[in-house]
């Protein structure tokens, strides 16, 4: 038997469908129209009556349409919110306020106490003017600093010091000493003074922590710090004659604390906030050596005056308006470049070399020795020879190496006095 003509075979319903083409209709005609979407080929359709099954289906593809744009959009909002915060004002988030207070041997915590006892000196002269640091000595008014940060005021020339709070007085000179760059001035009219408290450079080790203070290019309160780099260094400053008169001696404290011009004479405080050292000269990369020479900056190789021979100084310029300087009583060859230092054949005044009955002469020197130690450490010249004499006070004992006709020999010495300048 022939089977039945309009009978189609069995098909998968989603089987033929494609949504982009036309109907593979034997019957279609190119110009007829193209087939319903979601309409399924193969099986007839009376015309006019609606499927269930086409019509189930066509909401659960259009409900997953509806879920894909749902959730492209949602990303889109969620990709814009991540990047702009919100469709709000920006708020950043932001740590709460906390106590002032600092661990008091912390650096902060050292500044605190110390930047009320440190000034800044606005010196003016006829000629010449500059910035400088001080700090205060006692609650009389005395205020520590170098010579040459007031030098350029001279005889009629104006010190003005201002203070932490930003209050201001005038200083007069009450002494100054050029052979240790140390100058004490003196304000008057001024209440509720804090002295620094002095520590004692002796008990300073290479590697101790330790802060600067000051005005460096004028910016007062400057704080620093770093830590003690070496000791016992050998700066001189100041003059060209090389006799002393007008030379700066500094047996001194090296420390990579930054300092730069306008730092001079302001504290180098240890751990404790305990003046150390007065910060008195750098080195820097093109003007060598100087005690605020030039406008140079900090390579870190800066220099403090050792707060031992300040605390005497200040404590004899305060007391007699001079300072008392040690001496051996012998002019020195600072012409001669061997190692050592040797003592000249003639004073600076033509006379003998080795003064007559100065210190000196009673341990024997001659003209013509080569102090090669002084107290076991090695002399290299005669500077470092005047650096090691002027760490000590007059009538301090000195135990000298020196080489005389080939020969080694050891002799001791007590230190005579002199008057600076």
């Amino acid at each position: 038997m022939a089977p039945a003509a309009d009978t189609p075979p069995p098909t998968n319903p989603w089987q033929n469908y494609d949504p982009w083409s036309r109907s593979h209709h034997p019957t279609h005609h190119p110009t007829s129209h193209p087939a319903a979407p979601l309409q399924q080929s193969g099986t007839a359709l009376a015309a006019g009556v609606p499927s269930r099954k086409r019509g189930r289906k066509a909401l659960v593809v259009g409900a997953l349409l509806l879920a894909l744009v749902s959730g492209g959009v949602g990303g889109a909002v969620g990709a814009y919110l991540e990047r702009n915060g919100g469709v709000g004002d920006v708020e950043l988030p932001q740590a709460g306020s906390e106590s002032a207070g600092r661990a008091a041997d912390s650096v902060a915590g050292i500044a605190a106490r110390a930047l009320p006892s440190v000034v800044t000196l606005h010196v003016s002269g006829s000629e010449e003017q500059g910035t400088g640091t001080g700090f205060v000595l006692d609650d009389r008014g005395h205020i520590l600093t170098n010579n040459h940060v007031v030098e350029p005021a001279g005889d009629d020339g104006e010190i003005s010091v201002t203070f932490h709070s930003g209050d201001t007085a005038k200083a007069t000179v009450v002494g100054r000493d050029g052979g240790y760059d140390l100058a004490v001035v003196k304000v008057t009219g001024v209440s509720g003074l804090a002295p620094l408290p002095l520590g004692n450079s002796d008990n300073v080790q290479v590697g101790d922590p330790v802060v600067a203070i000051g005005a460096p290019f004028d910016l007062a309160g400057t704080v620093t710090s770093g830590i003690v780099s070496a000791k016992e260094r050998p700066i001189t400053a100041g003059g060209e004659s090389g006799d002393g008169s007008d030379v700066s001696y500094v047996d001194a404290l090296q420390t990579d604390a930054p300092i730069n011009p306008g730092n001079s004479g302001g504290p180098l405080l240890d751990a404790q906030g305990r003046v150390v050292g007065i910060n008195s000269a750098i080195r820097s990369a093109d003007s060598g050596s100087d005690l605020d020479g030039g406008q140079a900056g900090s390579i870190g190789l800066g220099f403090a005056i050792p707060v031992n021979q300040a605390k005497r100084v200040a404590e004899e310029l305060i007391n007699t308006g001079r300072a008392t300087h040690p001496v051996i009583g012998v002019t020195l060859d600072m012409d001669y470049t061997g190692d050592g230092a040797r003592v000249g054949t003639k004073g600076s005044d033509g006379g003998p070399a080795v003064t007559g009955g100065g210190p000196g002469a009673k341990a024997g020197l001659k003209s013509g020795d080569v102090i090669t130690e002084v107290d076991g450490q090695r002399v290299h010249s005669g500077e470092e020879l005047i650096v090691k004499t002027r760490a000590h006070r007059p009538g301090d004992r000195l135990e000298l190496t020196l080489e005389r006709g080939g020969k080694e020999i050891s002799i001791s010495l007590t230190l005579g006095s002199s008057s600076g300048g």
